[in-house]
């Protein structure tokens, strides 16, 4: 086992701050979103329809802003587009708690959801060229610390929200502005190759959009299969959560499923590179591995619900499946596509997106009408869709040496 100091070791000083100033920034994301409809109830005075109607114009927003964000990558310039939609996006932030109105809410928080998903191909591109000969890597441990981010903003968001909901957006604000200050402090200090793929990057793409989304071999099966998982994961909230509380458990029988889901992150990392080295380090064999364990994770959960230990199998197995999917999507872009790798990531991240926002209204419409057996049925059957998906990705993607790096066009 890798000790942390020599952990430190395997990696230059420019990557770890990369990932500190990325886990301080999702630290404060996690201050806020689990708690926007809770503001919107409590402090704006609205409905909990009014608060989901306001996230799903954030979630529309954010389709947007993931293409928009893949697409202007070189138009705008890596460093322009990171930095000032970072910037804006914290100036947005700063503003809900000092405003009382309910127009102007609802666009700063649409105006929020667009930015950061704009911000977050352009990153992702950022991560796959800077550091192209540790990418698989790295964009493990960018989920792996973007994840202990999370729990550590989510732990603590609920005791700062009860002295003060303005804090928490300020604390989220402040966790974006240094996000912002470490890539205007370091991109001065890279090559425009290291940023953007390659020496004048734009100009040698030159490809229109709807030219790049023909090559549709590329993206969109992998990602139509993100957007089933994404879909399926919906029924943690609109369908396990209400029915646990339903059956007399308390709260924290739910919120323990996501602390074994924390846990299993960073403790199942030995058991993540074990299934990598079975799938031969294949990143379209781990897309179908990872819809395998989502499928049999909710399959095992509809089959077995009327025990609370079903939950907690499934909850581990599907970890397992969300370790697999998480870095590979982005890693599997940059490495086959090159210089159009942002544009790509938008396209893949925009499609994805739409299962975020479809899953939870179908799950809770079913959920309502018949429980939690056909939404866990529906969840299950969405994932082994999934595997077909991606065993049609796989085909067109038949890899014959592991190599980190391919040829950027190999496809």
């Amino acid at each position: 086992m890798i000790s942390p100091r020599n952990w430190f070791r395997r990696y230059p000083r420019d990557v770890l701050l990369f990932l500190a100033a990325s886990c301080i920034n999702a630290s404060g994301s996690a201050f806020m979103w689990p708690l926007t409809t809770l503001y919107v109830h409590t402090h704006l005075h609205r409905s909990m329809a009014e608060a989901g109607v306001v996230l799903m114009l954030q979630s529309l927003a954010g389709i947007v802003g993931q293409f928009a964000g893949g697409a202007l990558f070189h138009r705008l310039g890596p460093k322009p587009l990171i930095v000032g939609s970072l910037v804006l996006q914290g100036t947005l932030q700063v503003g809900i708690p000092f405003t009382d109105s309910w127009p102007v809410y609802i666009g700063l928080m649409v105006g929020m959801g667009f930015l950061f998903n704009v911000s977050s191909p352009a990153i992702q591109a950022f991560v796959g060229f800077r550091w192209k000969e540790r990418r698989r890597e790295l964009f493990n441990v960018v989920y792996v610390g973007n994840n202990l981010g999370m729990a550590i903003g989510t732990s603590l968001a609920g005791l700062i929200a009860s002295f003060s909901f303005a804090f928490t957006f300020l604390l989220n604000s402040a966790s974006t502005f240094v996000f912002a200050l470490f890539f205007f402090l370091f991109m001065r200090r890279v090559s425009h190759e290291e940023l953007a793929g390659g020496d004048d990057a734009g100009k040698r793409s030159g490809r229109q959009p709807l030219t790049l989304l023909l090559r549709y071999q590329v993206y969109l099966f992998m990602a139509l299969g993100s957007a089933f998982i994404f879909f399926s994961t919906a029924v943690w909230n609109t369908g396990v959560a209400p029915y646990l509380t339903g059956q007399g458990m308390p709260l924290s029988s739910y919120s323990w499923l996501w602390t074994i889901n924390g846990i299993v992150i960073f403790a199942g990392q030995p058991v993540v590179s074990w299934l990598k080295r079975i799938v031969k380090h294949s990143l379209p064999a781990q897309l179908v591995a990872s819809a395998a364990l989502y499928a049999a994770g909710f399959g095992f959960m509809h089959f077995f619900h009327d025990s609370y230990a079903a939950f907690v199998a499934g909850m581990i197995i599907t970890t397992f499946g969300e370790m697999l999917i998480a870095p590979a999507v982005p890693t599997f872009i940059t490495e086959k596509t090159g210089e159009d790798a942002p544009f790509y990531l938008g396209a893949s991240g925009s499609i994805t997106a739409v299962g975020r926002l479809l899953g939870p209204l179908v799950m809770g419409h079913l959920y309502d009408g018949g429980g939690v057996v056909p939404t866990l049925l529906l969840a299950a059957a969405m994932s082994a869709a999934d595997v077909l998906l991606c065993l049609v990705h796989a085909s067109f993607h038949r890899e014959k040496r592991t190599a980190a790096d391919q040829p950027a066009r190999s496809c």
